[in-house]
């Protein structure tokens, strides 16, 4: 999602220029990146994102100056799946045969437009990047229209989720690398604190939002949805408990409570007592402690354990390491996706 965003503010920055835009349309075997990777190439020379680890960008970046000169799209098939793979001088080794569109974008694409602001607003983009077909077919990028299915092989339907929203609740000082980590991800942050004076915009620059207000009603002004990412870590008992209570009762993609473990049974049999079937549940659904078993110490360290478990959850993860995983990194999916 940082990538996009980064690639999305490249052409806001300049939208009278027409750059070069290599995306990376279909995967069959192994490979570094998923479809949808996308590298941008400035007329000046400059890039934005990636395509593969490295292997594959020097022959696109080449191919991609052709592209910006004639104004022709070309798509690209690179192909590793033989042990002597240097026939298109990378080397690349991954046993994978990856398909990728490259094009001259005019000036202001309107896909990009409207995919930025569906990003700022969290809401779903499907973009149709036509890749091969009959010479009247353009090959390009363009917003996917309504009858449009995932059956056509011509066609790569991209779906571009919103961004993860990330809520914050405790403006401590070990919040902040907590947001910056979730800043550099591409994901949306809101901090929120009983405290005026912790949760402002000097101590939480990355911050989309910051909400201030009673811990009893602090969740319900925050508004996180159900495909949220919660945290409580404000380091005060008589606020966490309100926070937990309400948390508890909202579908939430993720909740993680900061503190041992003692302390969160504390709190959990607190909230049981004054509300009976609230924390129905909660030992599934609560992280508590918070992270993974990383060794964590410093705020950092702590911030990057908690992120990690955040992410897992997120690609439905074990986050165990991956050289125990038996099946595939990247999993194929089929999907229908549903028109806006």
């Amino acid at each position: 999602m940082k990538e996009l965003q980064a690639i999305l503010a490249a052409l806001a920055e300049a939208p009278e220029v027409e750059p070069v835009l290599a995306t990376l349309v279909t995967v069959e075997g192994s490979s570094y990146r998923r479809p949808g990777a996308r590298l941008l190439m400035m007329p000046d020379g400059r890039r934005i994102g990636s395509i593969s680890g490295g292997c594959l960008e020097e022959d696109v970046l080449t191919r991609a100056r052709r592209v910006l000169s004639t104004g022709t799209a070309e798509t690209v098939i690179y192909d590793t799946t033989t042990e002597n793979d240097l026939v298109w001088g990378v080397g690349l080794g991954c046993h994978g045969v990856v398909r990728v569109l490259i094009e001259k974008l005019p000036a202001r694409p309107a896909w990009a437009a409207a995919l930025a602001k569906n990003v700022a607003a969290r809401r779903e983009t499907v973009l149709a990047v036509v890749h091969r077909g009959p010479a009247a077919v353009p090959l390009g990028t363009r917003l996917a229209k309504q009858e449009e299915g995932s059956g056509d092989e011509n066609l790569f339907l991209n779906i571009v989720p919103p961004p993860p929203a990330l809520f914050v609740f405790g403006a401590g000082d070990d919040a902040r690398p907590i947001v910056r980590f979730a800043h550099e991800l591409g994901w949306h942050v809101t901090v929120a604190d009983p405290r005026a004076a912790f949760a402002t915009a000097e101590r939480f620059p990355q911050a989309r939002a910051l909400v201030v207000g009673p811990a009893t009603g602090l969740v319900v002004k925050a508004a996180p949805g159900a495909d949220a990412l919660a945290v409580v870590m404000t380091h005060h008992y008589v606020h966490d408990v309100p926070l937990l209570g309400s948390l508890l009762g909202r579908p939430l993609a993720y909740l993680g409570l900061l503190g041992p473990r003692k302390r969160a049974k504390r709190i959990l049999e607190d909230l049981e007592r004054e509300n009976p079937g609230v924390t129905a549940g909660a030992s599934d659904r609560l992280h508590a402690p918070v992270g993974l078993d990383l060794g964590a110490d410093s705020p950092e360290e702590v911030a990057l354990s908690i992120i990690a478990e955040m992410q897992a959850a997120l690609g439905g993860r074990n986050a165990r390491p991956l050289r125990e995983r038996t099946r595939s990194i990247h999993e194929v999916e089929a999907f229908a996706p549903q028109m806006p």
